[in-house]
């Protein structure tokens, strides 16, 4: 396995852990609708939380919250839209970020709720 893919690994496994820690429930890991995908899907009370992980060795030139651009949060909000509908769910959906920045055992996670909301949708 390429070296950014076991960084992006462990990143998510440790953000897994974080969550865990925090009271979330774990629904999923890697959700793919065609070819968009979630990193973890959990419970946050009546929320639906769509959680995408960055992870870095070191804090690069672009800060990792920073790389969840408006073109991927489209795709993250398209891959949840496909996961409500294919589970019928009734929860409040929500968009979270975690991120890893760092070496075990001296690295950062930074959770930040609500970080993006998708755009309302009007129907004519």
């Amino acid at each position: 396995m390429a070296e950014h893919n076991e960084t992006g690994r462990r990143g998510e496994d440790l953000a897994t852990a974080f969550l865990l820690s925090k009271g979330y429930g774990i629904l999923e890991r890697n959700w793919k609708s065609g070819r968009k995908e979630v990193d973890i899907i959990a419970q946050d009370g009546a929320d639906v939380v769509f959680v995408e992980v960055k992870t870095r060795s070191a804090e690069d030139v672009l800060p990792a919250a920073d790389a969840v651009d408006a073109r991927k949060r489209q795709r993250i909000i398209a891959a949840a839209e496909a996961y409500v509908l294919s589970r019928r769910l009734n929860l409040t959906p929500r968009f979270d970020i975690v991120t890893v920045v760092g070496h075990t055992p001296n690295q950062q996670i930074e959770h930040i709720v609500d970080a993006f909301i998708p755009p309302l949708r009007t129907h004519r």
